[in-house]
């Protein structure tokens, strides 16, 4: 189910109807390679507790070639890493892409990009323009015979922020000519004239495929989004909605099933 008509009613009416959708056929079948992004809100759980091996339980249970995490260190003083990376490595093969130098912190402004197939040939970081201190990673590799590019966010609060940090990501992803894809918590839900993300279109999609991820417990609003360039390359979109899933984060992870196969030629005609 796409949906171009997102509104906090409407979305709030569905809940409670039970009929808002956790999954979405977007392209066609045979999908070879899966990426999620997934908020670990510090590892904090709904519950109140702290507990990075759920947490690491829940990253298991997405089983995804590629792994984007937002708020994996600590918000303030040394931005210290909460999980056992080598503990992670052991139970999915997902791998940190980017590990910064002289710190104890896993991220860049919490972001962590984990991957278990493929070989890394540059990661950049950038700082996201807004009034709080925001960041993307930027990493080329190469998987499954195919260059790909992932930008991994965490957009802020202030819609104005949002703007001009999806500006500053689409101008990242400018002259590349590799298939890309852009994920994280964007943090906007909405899809119609209002949304702070539609300077990404017509070069990436679906914007439309709103699936609610947040809150965990009684998910309303599709914070955290996967899109793509070019769009074909996904082939479905789905909120991951475990038990587990429900109660170790305020957010549910959402995961995407990839289509590398003639993506490249694609993504060469897209970025001209």
């Amino acid at each position: 189910m796409i949906n171009d008509r997102h509104t906090l009613p409407r979305t709030l009416a569905a809940a409670l109807r039970n009929q808002l959708p956790h999954f979405v056929k977007v392209g066609e079948d045979d999908p070879c390679t899966t990426i999620a992004s997934y908020n670990v809100h510090k590892c904090v759980g709904t519950d109140g507790r702290f507990d990075p091996s759920r947490t690491a339980a829940v990253v298991a249970e997405l089983d995804a070639d590629i792994v984007a995490l937002q708020e994996a260190d600590e918000r303030l003083g040394e931005r210290v890493g909460l999980l056992d990376l080598e503990a992670l490595a052991k139970s999915t093969d997902l791998v940190p892409l980017h590990m910064p130098q002289g710190t104890r912190s896993h991220g860049w402004h919490g972001n962590l990009l984990l991957a278990r197939a493929g070989v890394v040939q540059e990661v950049k970081t950038i700082h996201l323009p807004g009034l709080e201190p925001r960041g993307a990673l930027i990493a080329d590799l190469e998987i499954k015979g195919v260059h790909l590019r992932i930008i991994a966010a965490h957009f802020g609060l202030f819609r104005h922020s949002r703007k001009r940090q999806a500006n500053a990501v689409l101008e990242a992803a400018q002259g590349v000519i590799r298939p890309t894809v852009i994920l994280g918590d964007l943090n906007e839900w909405r899809v119609n004239t209002r949304s702070s993300l539609l300077s990404l279109l017509p070069h990436f999609g679906p914007l439309n495929a709103v699936l609610p991820s947040f809150p965990s417990r009684f998910p309303l609003l599709a914070l955290d989004r996967i899109l793509a360039r070019p769009q074909t390359m996904i082939s479905s979109i789905e909120v991951h909605r475990s038990p587990l899933a429900r109660v170790a984060s305020d957010h549910l992870p959402i995961k995407a099933r990839l289509k590398l196969a003639g993506a490249a030629a694609e993504g060469v005609r897209d970025a001209a």
